[in-house]
């Protein structure tokens, strides 16, 4: 079967401090770092043992907390995207760590979910990154939380990237109605599909491809539909694929967070993204 996999250990530390993000500054303790690194090195193992099962595979990282900055994540990303069944790599990051070993990638199958953190590091920092993968030829999608004291950042931002690179926007929802009118008009500018992570939709009972060939997996094998339903569905390493795929409703009143509302195909996403939807990366904006 063809499928995407989202893939989140046990890490819960980043070197970052946002004051929106419950792991800010975190540190783990050597013993969940050792606990983390063999849940990647197990996950990519049995990614590696699909291909002679006929499955072709998508794989996202999505840690809590930036995975980067940890070797085993590197290795993870560089193994995987030359594995000549999986049709792509791709993992979510502040771009903070050294890009030296991105060298070693498969440029056809690895990509970047880059997010930019203004007050966090230095613009001039963060373009530099992003061009090195841009230079690589590494596929990256760039973006940020719509905070209205980081407009004049992002602004700034959309600027200075190339044109060719998307830019999205995450909308700050802690807040209702947040933002006013000039706001919106100003965050479509620098992405034009921002209305659609504004949105809440209501997707309780609705179709979702999460459970059926999108499959969210925490670190010991455990499988659930997706990241915000606490329901286990299988294990992973016990059951495989075949066993836990199944035609599943979403049992939440509602979507509203891109890597879940992307998959429900009355949405259309697909019209969007494309086959970069994993890494957010528009196909015309």
């Amino acid at each position: 079967m063809k499928a995407s996999l989202y893939f989140r250990g046990s890490l819960s530390s980043c070197n970052y401090d946002c004051p929106y993000c419950p792991f800010s500054k975190n540190k783990d303790s050597a013993e969940t770092l050792a606990k983390d690194r063999q849940q990647v090195e197990t996950f990519v193992d049995w990614v590696e043992e699909q291909g002679g099962h006929g499955h072709r595979l998508s794989i996202f990282f999505n840690p809590y907390g930036e995975g980067l900055v940890h070797r085993w994540y590197r290795e993870a990303m560089t193994r995987l995207s030359h594995m000549e069944h999986v049709d792509k790599v791709a993992i979510q990051t502040n771009l903070s760590a050294k890009l030296d070993w991105t060298e070693q990638l498969n440029p056809l199958k690895a990509a970047f979910w880059a997010t930019y953190h203004p007050g966090q590091t230095k613009e001039s920092g963060f373009l530099k990154q992003c061009e090195a993968l841009y230079r690589q030829g590494i596929p990256l999608s760039v973006g940020s939380v719509g905070l209205r004291s980081a407009f004049e950042a992002l602004q700034s931002l959309r600027r200075e990237l190339p044109a060719s690179i998307y830019m999205w926007v995450n909308a700050y929802k802690d807040q209702a109605a947040y933002y006013t009118e000039p706001d919106l008009a100003l965050l479509r500018d620098i992405d034009p599909y921002f209305d659609l992570n504004a949105n809440d939709y209501d997707s309780k009972g609705k179709m979702c491809g999460a459970g059926y060939d999108v499959f969210y997996v925490q670190g010991e094998g455990r499988v659930k539909r997706c990241y915000k339903d606490r329901q286990v569905i299988g294990n992973l390493y016990r059951d495989g694929l075949e066993k836990i795929s199944k035609q599943r409703v979403c049992r939440m009143s509602c979507c509203d967070c891109y890597v879940g509302y992307v998959h429900m195909p009355e949405l259309r996403m697909k019209d969007i993204y494309g086959d970069r939807v994993l890494e957010r990366i528009a196909t015309h904006f």
